[in-house]
């Protein structure tokens, strides 16, 4: 997929997965990709891989749920390569187990990462998007759309990036807002789960997945629109899921 005008992207998440695969992609199409989380290595080896392939990017030591954080990374990508003009909201955590478990630090952790970070995000690129335009993509889920058991905070979590998504898509004529909803993703999403029953029950429903690079490639085809089009949401799904 080549771009319609490359642009500067900021990818949060993108050590692995998703965020690893979008990165790619988008450098490819010759998007300027500025690629973020808090595993510095990785993000080097894949800031060297896309340079090698041609591309254009560079690595940044991010923890999204730090307000200042995100500030100063985006304060820094917009000093050398101009404004963001999409935010790639993709980092998110899904410690799954039932809600007799009662493991409030995992639930914490996903409301600080999952809602606050995306949050975060908007705050940091907002203010600047409403002058000159933008874009804003944050990745949901299924879990959006359906409740599963041992999912209720992380669904939780979920359905507010969507409502956050929808409210501010209403509130403003000069960005534009999409939400991306995966079904199972090969990624390391499920390794933060440490509930024995569910990691179980997350082994045989994830036998079943789609690659990184089917959502990315969405999230490429939303970004190429042009400016007067906003796909509001995808929800991409593996063919075999029966969902």
């Amino acid at each position: 997929m080549s771009a319609i005008k490359p642009r500067v992207v900021l990818v949060t998440g993108a050590s692995s997965g998703i965020g690893e695969a979008t990165a790619e992609i988008l450098a490819n199409a010759g998007h300027t990709v500025l690629v973020a989380a808090r595993r510095t290595d990785r993000l080097e080896a894949l800031t060297q891989r896309i340079k090698q392939a041609g591309g254009k990017a560079k690595a940044y030591t991010l923890d999204v749920t730090s307000r200042d954080n995100f500030k100063a990374v985006v304060a820094a990508v917009s000093e050398e390569f101009g404004p963001v003009d999409v935010l790639v909201n993709n980092a998110g955590l899904m410690p799954l187990s039932p809600m007799a478990a009662l493991k409030a630090d995992e639930w914490n952790r996903m409301i600080d990462v999952n809602i606050k970070g995306v949050l975060n995000g908007i705050e940091s690129v907002l203010s600047v998007m409403e002058q000159r335009g933008g874009h804003i993509i944050n990745t949901a889920s299924i879990a959006a759309h359906s409740v599963f058991p041992t999912a209720a905070v992380y669904c939780g979590t979920k359905f507010a990036v969507r409502a956050i998504s929808d409210g501010l898509r209403m509130e403003t004529k000069k960005v534009r807002v999409t939400t991306i909803s995966p079904g199972v993703v090969e990624s390391e999403l499920a390794h933060t789960t440490t509930d024995t029953a569910t990691k179980a029950w997350l082994e045989d429903f994830r036998q079943v997945a789609l690659k990184p690079d089917a959502i990315a490639n969405a999230i490429a085809y939303a970004i190429v629109q042009p400016d007067d089009v906003n796909i509001d949401e995808i929800i991409i799904q593996p063919t075999q899921s029966g969902y």
